[in-house]
């Protein structure tokens, strides 16, 4: 069955690899922002103060020196004029801000931003670390510059921090390659899949390629080379394939052009022939393929650990139970992919409700059928992967040697085995089990040397109640109840003591048998008893003495005189 995977996987990967590499734009060169339409470059500053002002303050100055505003029209600073008069703004509904630049041709010069304190702009205060575009112009000319967002690089960084801190916590060796498999998704999208879209590659085979970068190479490093994370690559192979048929049927069916605001942007910015409906495709493909992995993975370690804890399982009962845990698996998995596109177009939907229009024409509206084919031909997938996966997994369980688990756990010693309870001729079930007396104590030893100590002795006492408790016959267990059935057939008749207080018959030669059965002690009777010696010459057998002492003398054998 290995040889079958090898066979199958080897070739598919060796595609995937050739097609990268006729894929990728290699020695074509980059166009830059500036060549790409993209005018305003980026420079990091600080807020050194904010104050709510006139919007007609100085404008935009450098402190010290720096040139004054233009009079007439925008303000440079960021303030927008009245629409009817020309003029700025309320005094009253601008924010001030003086901003030192931290990089750049201008760096340590300081220059005045005014924003118009709208719902639409973020309120800054000092000490922010913000960012501001350049528009290429003078680089001295604080009308250059324009606020624009805040630097989130600190807190991301200290959010990475801790997210890794979390896994390699709980999953220590696993999650540092989780973490590794992570890192390199990311370069497979950044360095390969963005360049080859920019270069005018056609956007579905760009992600499908990628995509099956990004499985075999963190399918198996994270979960390493064998033949469970082969099925798992295999299946996950099949259904992503099927995601991106079912994506160009259902995006052909329902006239999808994925030209909304953000792609026609692109495309005018570009200025090449990209394909839009395949942009959109290839984000369905790539938003998928992470849950496919978990499901995929799942599905496979579930079958696995089935065929360890019972190996006489066939691949019908494999199946089975396997698509049975999957139920549960597929519900919570269709819930949270359906969830994550709902949040993403949250604003979309919000923008949608508000224009009052139906929910049938609010759903074939080109961004939100868009979003609602991303999700449905995504949850197809994450089911069909389900019965996919386990039927894969089940058949290379059952044509091979289970592989060990990962995790290392200690494995649980084996349950002692006792020999058979064997009832004795009173009914005592709890006599001469190791279980029972090991668990009776030093009582139980002691009630045990009771009731033996008459037999040594020869003696007539009768038997003292035991002090351990016996099983119910209505709570005995089956198990014990059927070893006794098969090993009463088995015993022999016992045979006779050679001698008082013998537990176990001898044979002629003084060795105990050894028929593979234990004994269990034969209670004496009154014909094993010796006769005792009757005291005063009386007659042997009999327990009582003479009834006067003339009837002992005539009792008495010749030659036995009293002394």
């Amino acid at each position: 069955m290995r040889i079958l995977l090898a066979a199958l996987l080897v070739p598919v990967a060796l595609a995937t690899v050739i097609g990268a590499l006729l894929l990728h734009p290699f020695g074509q060169e980059t166009q830059s922002s500036s060549e790409l339409g993209f005018f305003q470059e980026p420079f990091n500053a600080e807020v050194l103060s904010a104050e709510v002002g006139g919007c007609q303050s100085g404008g935009a100055q450098p402190v010290p020196g720096g040139t004054q505003p233009d009079p007439g029209g925008a303000d440079p600073g960021g303030a927008q004029p009245d629409p009817n008069t020309g003029a700025p703004q309320d005094d009253s509904q601008c924010q001030v801000l003086q901003v030192r630049l931290d990089d750049g041709e201008a760096a340590g010069q300081t220059i005045e931003q005014v924003l118009p304190l709208e719902p639409s702009t973020p309120t800054f205060e000092q000490g922010d670390q913000v960012v501001l575009s350049y528009t290429g112009a003078q680089p001295t000319e604080p009308s250059s510059y324009r606020i624009v967002d805040f630097q989130r690089g600190g807190s991301l960084l200290w959010l990475a921090v801790l997210f890794s801190a979390a896994v390699l916590l709980l999953a220590r060796w696993k999650g540092l390659t989780a973490l590794a498999g992570l890192a390199v998704s990311f370069a497979i999208i950044t360095m390969f899949i963005i360049p080859a879209i920019l270069a005018g590659e056609n956007a579905v085979t760009v992600a499908v390629i990628g995509s099956g970068l990004i499985m075999f190479v963190v399918l198996y490093l994270t979960h390493g080379f064998s033949a469970r994370t082969s099925a798992a690559v295999l299946g996950t192979l099949i259904s992503l394939a099927l995601i991106a048929v079912l994506g160009i049927v259902f995006s052909e069916l329902t006239k999808l052009t994925g030209l909304d605001e953000e792609t026609v942007n692109l495309i005018t910015i570009l200025g090449t022939d990209v394909d839009a409906r395949g942009l959109l495709l290839a984000g369905v493909i790539i938003g998928a393929l992470g849950v496919l992995d978990d499901m995929t993975i799942s599905q496979t370690s579930a079958v696995w650990e089935l065929r360890k804890a019972n190996p006489t399982m066939g691949w019908g009962a494999l199946y089975t139970a396997g698509v049975r845990i999957g139920r549960d698996h597929i519900s919570a998995a269709v819930n949270t992919l359906a969830l994550a596109y709902a949040g993403a177009a949250l604003p979309l939907l919000l923008s949608y409700s508000l224009s009052g229009v139906d929910l049938g024409t609010l759903f074939g509206a080109q961004v939100v059928a868009q979003e609602i084919v991303r999700t449905l031909v995504g949850s197809i997938g994450l089911v069909a992967a389900v019965p996919i996966s386990t039927a894969l997994a089940a058949l290379v369980v059952t044509r091979g040697p289970t592989e060990p688990t990962d995790d290392h756990d200690p494995v649980d010693p084996p349950d002692p085995v006792y020999p058979p309870d064997i009832e004795d001729e009173h009914g005592d079930d709890t006599a001469h089990t190791p279980r029972r007396e090991a668990s009776a104590g030093t009582g139980g030893l002691q009630a045990r040397a009771a009731e033996d100590a008459p037999r040594r002795s020869g003696g007539t006492q009768t038997r003292p109640p035991t002090t351990r408790t016996r099983r119910d016959e209505t709570e005995e267990d089956p198990r014990r109840a059927d070893q006794r059935r098969r090993v009463r057939p088995a015993q022999q008749p016992p045979a006779e003591p050679d001698a008082v207080g013998d537990r176990v018959a001898r044979d002629p030669a003084g060795r105990p048998p050894h028929d593979g059965q234990r004994r269990a002690p034969r209670r004496p009777t009154p014909e094993d008893r010796p006769a005792r010696r009757a005291p005063h010459g009386g007659t042997p057998g009999r327990t009582d003495g003479p009834r006067s002492a003339a009837e002992g003398r005539r009792r008495r054998p010749e030659g036995h005189e009293p002394i």
